[in-house]
């Protein structure tokens, strides 16, 4: 198994080099050369795996044995799962009317992105060990990532990890996740911008090939393929937990509705999909709604600024793994892929091609949610189910409080979708314990763990980037004074 750049003008890579980059070379993102296909009978014989096995099953398709045994691949995964509060590390809610959720936030930061982001961890460990290497891990953050990645490799002699979060943009128990972790190998940055802005210097400093490789930098965003990886899990199981049977033919098909961001976890779902598993995709956005856009019209465009929003880690205009979707769905045409990506980097302006517009819109249905639709959908799965939803998890449960009735909202947000009686999964990305002011706006009492409400009285630590100051500079600054300890 190898790993391509969308834009082909980077060698292939193994999974090593794919997992300790962040862009490839040439601006593009790393892919499998061929995503593996399964049948039914693999498929059947998976439907009974706990998530665990189903992560191990799954990156043993892409992950070589010469690189890591299949018993040393098993017992990384068995580590970095060690940690989480649930014993099936996810949990499927059954509620009423058909709404299903399923609960990726069990883990330390109680946000999904601890699932992918303590298994890369483990694997980068794995590596450097054996190589006697360091890395700087560079990291923006809109709000979970930032976290989830600085408990994957705090405290480990071999990596330094650098995060930028957009100042007043987190909420402050997501950012005291952060600035609290009192660590020789953190660095947390808050920055006064938003997501898409911290970004920028992130990109700059990976496109210094020579700093980057002088430094070994790499990223821990959704830019690295490990965690599109370790996410294909979350299908697989919504997928085995959800529909009816098995025995059937054809395979009966599950829908599966993924709030979306930067396109990590919608991408995990394409290649799930493209692996053969018969699921129907509904990316769901807030109103940034740029991939809401995007699959409806093929318009990939920017209008005007980001809107801060009550789902704020999904407050993102520029969702780099749509490179990823586009590319898979293009037939890994890298040079038409490399042409679009150019031109949007250009004008942020981008209309889809006729042929991959009608590939995109077969491939994914959409929705977008106002906050008037994510406080309705939290109140009404509490007055129903007594629930609690965080605001990402609600522009999900949106969706589904909409079908299937009209594909139109009481708030005139247009939601079209695949109109059926087949089982629909919800995935929630994050605990409603993390979103206390989302929760008292929709007239909702927060229930709020120790350890949570223990961060408050925490020491913090973090260095300010304000408007004006060169932030990839002072990056540079702090990464070069950290290498002299090395």
């Amino acid at each position: 198994m190898e790993y391509v750049s969308t834009r082909g003008a980077t060698g292939a890579v193994d999974f090593e080099g794919a997992l300790f980059s962040g862009y490839a070379p040439d601006g593009g993102l790393f892919m499998p050369q061929r995503i593996p296909s399964l049948d039914r009978d693999t498929l059947q014989g998976w439907s009974s795996l706990s998530y665990p096995e189903l992560v191990k099953e799954l990156c043993s398709l892409f992950v070589p044995t010469k690189l890591v045994p299949r018993n040393v691949l098993n017992e990384l995964i068995d580590r970095a799962f060690s940690r989480f509060r649930h014993k099936n590390v996810v949990h499927l809610s059954r509620l009423k009317d058909g709404l299903n959720i399923l609960e990726l936030w069990h883990g330390v930061t109680y946000a999904f992105k601890d699932l992918s982001l303590s298994c890369t961890g483990q694997f980068l460990q794995y590596f450097l060990e054996k190589k006697q290497k360091h890395v700087n891990i560079l990291v923006g953050t809109s709000g979970d990532t930032g976290s989830s990645a600085i408990e994957s490799v705090r405290g480990q002699k071999n990596v330094d990890i650098f995060v930028l979060l957009p100042k007043g943009f987190c909420t402050q128990i997501q950012e005291l996740q952060m600035t609290t972790v009192i660590e020789d190998n953190v660095h947390v940055f808050a920055a006064h911008g938003n997501s898409d802005e911290i970004d920028e210097p992130i990109k700059e400093l990976f496109a210094d090939v020579d700093f980057a490789g002088k430094y070994n930098l790499m990223s821990l965003n959704s830019v690295n393929w490990s965690r599109i990886m370790v996410q294909i899990a979350h299908y697989f199981y919504a997928y085995f937990q959800c529909a009816p049977s098995l025995d059937t033919t054809p395979l009966p098909v599950v829908e599966i509705v993924v709030p979306t961001g930067g396109g990590g976890n919608i991408t995990a779902g394409c290649i799930a999909q493209k692996m053969g598993l018969p699921i129907r995709l509904i990316t769901v956005v807030n109103s940034n709604d740029i991939i809401h856009r995007t699959v409806q019209h093929g318009d990939f465009s920017l209008t005007g600024s980001m809107k801060a929003t009550l789902a704020s880690a999904m407050d993102i205009q520029e969702p780099y793994n749509v490179e990823r979707i586009l590319w898979l769905l293009s037939g890994s045409d890298s040079r038409l892929i490399k042409t679009l990506m150019e031109q949007f980097n250009i004008s942020k302006r981008l209309k889809l091609p006729e042929d991959l517009h009608r590939k995109l819109s077969e491939t994914l249905g959409s929705c977008s949610a106002s906050d008037q639709d994510i406080v309705g959908a939290m109140q009404r799965c509490w007055q129903e189910n007594q629930y609690l939803l965080c605001p990402h998890s609600a522009v999900a449960v949106h969706y589904h409080y909409s079908q299937p009735h009209s594909s139109l909202t009481p708030h005139g947000f247009l939601c079209l979708s695949f109109l059926s009686s087949i089982p629909r999964c919800c995935l929630a990305p994050a605990s409603a314990a993390k979103f206390q002011d989302a929760l008292l706006r929709a007239g909702l009492v927060p229930q709020i763990p120790p350890e949570i409400t223990a961060l408050t009285a925490m020491e913090t630590r973090s260095t300010p980037l304000e408007r004006g100051q060169d932030w990839a500079q002072a990056l540079r600054g702090r990464i070069e004074a950290v290498a002299q300890r090395w």
